[in-house]
């Protein structure tokens, strides 16, 4: 699947598009987590500002 990931990401239309990994706690163990997600660079900023 990631060989998939990013010979899409490579081609030109691609090139508009980033990979994200945010942080988060786990509010009923307390433990931290990833949350990844692929997103259009325009969208990165509401990404990280919503909780």
């Amino acid at each position: 699947m990631a060989k998939k990931v990013v010979a899409t990401l490579k081609s030109d239309s691609g090139k508009d598009y980033v990979k994200v990994i945010k942080m988060v706690n786990s509010p009923k163990t307390g433990a931290y987590c990833f949350k990844e997600e692929i997103l259009h660079k325009d969208l990165v900023k509401d990404f990280f500002d919503k909780k």
